[in-house]
C-alpha cells in the first residue's frame, strides 16, 4: 500500500502534506482518495473522495423491455450483481401489480442470506483484516504489535488462539489460518447461493413473478448441510473480532475517533415476510416494516421513521461537484406516487442523466459519482446518510425499531440477539450486538461480523418455513403476470454494503427512466451543492491518524481503514459513453480476419 505524496522540499513542521492513494486497493472499481495532512498535530485535515468511472445504466436503460431489468442490472455488479436482481424484480413486482408465492419469497430470502455470508466473510477476513494483521501492524505500529504478544486474548476458549497476536498472525494473507478458512467458507456459501438462485453472481432463477428454483427436499437439505458445516467458523468470527476490536481501544486510546461521524444512517431493509408482502406502493409501509431486516433512518442515535413510503419520498439526487448538468427543467416523470403525494423533481423517479465530462477540480467539479441526499420532513436538512458498510445500519434500525421476533433473531430496542444451534465443535450460542457508542471504523467493521451471523440465523429459520411448506404440498414459485403500458415501480433492498433501491418508470410498455441506487453514491459521495461532504470525506476528514511512520514512509493505514470499514465498491461499468453525435466501430485486425475480433 502506498501513498502518492507532494510536498515541497523545504517544508518544515505543521506544514500539510497533500497525499493521495488513487485507486483504493482491496475494492472492485476507481476510488481515490485525496488528502492533506497535518503531521504535526497528527490529523487529516482535508479529505476529497472521487470516483472516475461512469457507469450510466439509466441512460441506456431507456427503450428496454423492461422484464429484462433484472438481467441487465445485475451487469451493474460483478460483486453483488445478484442484490440488483432481486432489487429490480421488486420494482418490476410493483409495476406489474404481482404478488408473488410465498415459496419463492422463502427460497429468495435464503439465497440472499447465503450471499450476505459469502460476501461479508470474503471481504472481512480476506480484505478487510489485511489492515490488522501482524505484518501490517508490524509495519505501522510496532509498539501495538509488541503489546499484542503480551495480551491475552479474552475468548481463546472460543476460537483457539491465546494472544491477540497469535490472531493477528492468523489474518497474514494467504499464510494466516483464518485468512484459509475464510476461503473455504466463501466457497461453501457461493455453493450454498447458487442453489437457491442458479448462478453466481448473476442469477439466473431469479424473475419478476417468482423464481424457477424447484423446492425438493434435496435442495433444502444440502443447503442446511452447507450452512451447519460453517457455524463454527460464524461463532469463532464473532469472538476474533471482539478481542480485535476491544483490544484496538485498549491499545491506542483515542482510536474511537478513527472514521468517526455523525449517527446518520439509512437502511431501505431486507428479506421479505411472505405472510405479509404484496409489492403494492399503497402497503409499502406495513410489508416494510415486517421484513426481517427492519427499514429505517437513524439520526443521532434515535430512529426517525421506519416507513418505506416516507423514506423514498425523501429521496434527493443532488449534484454540486459531480461531473453532470441538472434536469430541473427537464419534464418530469411522475408528479405524484400512488398515494397523491408530490414527488420532487430530484427524486429518482425524476433524474434524468446528463454526463459533462470536465476536469478534476477540488474547488468545482471532481468525481463521477452523484450525491444521495435524504431531506428531513422537519429541519429541511439535505443529510449525507450512510450505511456503515451495510451491517452497521441494518443491525442499528433493527435493534431500535424492536420489529423483529423469530426463534431465531430477536430485536429488543436497544440490541439484537442471534441464537446459533449447536454445531460439529461448539455448542449453542446467543450473542447480542448491542448498539455502540460511535458510527466509527472499528464499529463498522465489527457489525459485520455479527451480521454473518444474523444472517446464518435467519437462514436456518428460513429453511425451517420453506421446508414446512413444502411438506404441507404448497411449491409453486412463480405467478404469471402482464406488463402494463404505463406503471411506476420501487423496489427496497439490502445490497451487501448497504442501501439498494430501484427505481422504474413504464410508458407505453417500455423503460421511460430508471435508476439503480446503490450503496456506493451514498456513502462515496463528493460535496454536493450545498457543500456538504460525502460519508467517506466526512469520514476521514479532521480525524487523528495513529500510524508510527513519518510522511516519507506514511502508508495511511488509519485512513484505509476508515474508508474501507464502509466496504467501498465503485463497480465496472459495461459500456462507453461517448458523447452527442460519436460511433462506437469496431475495427478488425487483418491477424484474426473479420468476424473474429481483434
Amino acid at each position: 500500500m502506498t501513498a502518492t505524496q507532494h510536498r515541497p522540499p523545504d517544508a518544515q513542521q505543521g506544514q500539510l502534506v497533500e497525499m493521495s492513494w488513487d485507486p483504493i486497493t482491496r475494492i472492485i472499481g476507481n476510488l481515490g482518495i485525496y488528502t492533506k495532512i497535518d503531521f504535526a498535530n497528527r490529523r487529516v485535515a482535508e479529505c476529497h473522495s472521487t470516483s472516475s468511472l461512469f457507469r450510466g445504466y439509466s441512460v441506456f436503460m431507456k427503450g428496454k423491455d423492461p422484464r429484462d431489468a433484472g438481467f441487465i442490472t445485475s451487469r451493474i455488479c460483478g460483486i453483488c450483481g445478484d442484490n440488483h436482481t432481486t432489487c429490480s424484480v421488486y420494482a418490476q413486482n410493483m409495476a406489474y401489480g404481482i404478488k408473488t408465492p410465498k415459496m419463492a419469497e422463502w427460497i429468495m430470502n435464503l439465497g440472499e442470506a447465503a450471499e450476505y455470508l459469502f460476501d461479508h466473510t470474503i471481504f472481512q477476513d480476506n480484505l478487510v483484516f489485511v489492515d490488522f494483521c501482524e505484518a501490517m501492524v508490524k509495519d505501522t505500529n510496532p509498539s501495538v504489535l509488541a503489546r499484542a504478544e503480551n495480551t491475552e486474548a479474552p475468548h481463546a476458549g472460543i476460537h483457539g488462539y491465546r494472544t491477540i497476536a497469535d490472531i493477528m498472525r492468523a489474518f497474514n494473507p494467504f499464510e494466516g489460518d483464518v485468512y484459509k478458512e475464510a476461503l473455504k467458507v466463501s466457497r461453501t456459501t457461493r455453493e450454498m447461493f447458487c442453489l437457491m438462485e442458479g448462478r453466481h453472481v448473476h442469477p439466473s432463477t431469479v424473475y419478476p413473478g417468482g423464481v424457477g428454483t424447484m423446492p425438493t427436499p434435496t435442495l433444502f437439505t444440502d443447503y442446511l448441510s452447507k450452512l451447519i458445516s460453517i457455524l463454527d467458523f460464524c461463532k469463532k468470527a464473532v469472538a476474533l473480532n471482539d478481542d480485535i476490536f476491544d483490544f484496538w481501544y485498549e491499545a491506542l486510546p483515542g482510536y474511537e475517533e478513527v472514521g468517526r461521524r455523525r449517527v446518520l444512517l439509512g437502511c431501505w431493509g431486507a428479506f421479505q415476510d411472505p405472510e405479509v408482502v404484496d409489492y403494492s406502493y399503497e402497503n409499502m409501509n406495513e410489508w416494510g416494516k415486517a421484513m426481517y431486516v427492519t427499514p429505517g433512518i437513524v439520526i443521532d442515535g434515535k430512529l426517525l421513521t421506519n416507513n418505506l413510503v416516507d423514506i423514498n419520498l425523501g429521496m434527493r439526487i443532488l449534484l454540486g461537484s459531480s461531473y453532470y448538468q441538472d434536469w430541473v427543467n427537464e419534464e418530469p416523470f411522475v408528479t405524484h406516487d400512488p398515494l397523491g403525494n408530490p414527488v420532487d423533481m430530484r427524486h429518482p423517479w425524476n433524474q434524468t442523466t446528463l454526463p459533462a465530462p470536465g476536469k478534476r477540480d477540488f474547488a468545482d467539479k471532481y468525481s463521477w459519482v452523484m450525491s444521495p441526499r435524504w431531506l428531513h420532513p422537519d429541519t429541511g436538512e439535505h443529510l449525507a446518510l450512510d450505511t456503515g458498510g451495510g451491517p452497521f445500519a441494518r443491525l442499528y434500525t433493527t435493534a431500535l425499531s424492536g420489529l423483529v421476533d423469530t426463534p431465531y433473531v430477536k430485536s429488543t430496542g436497544h440490541s439484537v440477539q442471534i441464537s446459533l444451534p449447536k454445531s460439529h465443535e461448539l455448542p449453542e450460542q446467543t450473542i447480542e450486538w448491542q448498539i455502540p457508542k460511535w458510527s466509527n471504523a472499528l464499529e463498522r467493521d465489527r457489525a459485520r461480523v455479527y451480521f454473518i451471523a444474523y444472517a446464518a440465523a435467519m437462514a436456518i429459520y428460513f429453511l425451517e418455513q420453506g421446508m414446512a411448506r413444502m411438506r404441507a404440498g404448497d411449491t409453486k414459485v412463480f405467478q404469471d403476470f402482464e406488463v402494463p403500458d404505463e406503471a411506476i415501480g420501487v423496489g427496497f433492498h439490502e445490497a451487501v454494503r448497504g442501501v439498494l433501491s430501484h427505481h422504474l418508470v413504464i410508458k407505453d410498455g417500455k423503460i421511460a427512466n430508471y435508476h439503480p441506487y446503490p450503496p456506493t453514491p451514498w456513502n462515496g459521495s463528493p460535496r454536493d451543492m450545498y457543500g456538504t461532504p460525502g460519508p467517506y470525506e466526512d469520514a476521514v476528514q479532521d480525524m487523528p491518524i495513529f500510524e508510527e511512520n513519518g510522511p516519507d514512509d506514511f502508508r495511511g493505514i488509519d485512513i484505509m481503514r476508515a474508508v474501507r470499514s464502509f466496504d467501498p465498491c465503485l463497480p465496472c461499468g459495461v459500456h462507453m459513453y461517448l458523447g452527442n453525435g460519436r460511433t462506437l466501430q469496431k475495427l478488425h485486425s487483418p491477424m484474426f480476419g473479420a468476424g473474429n475480433g481483434g
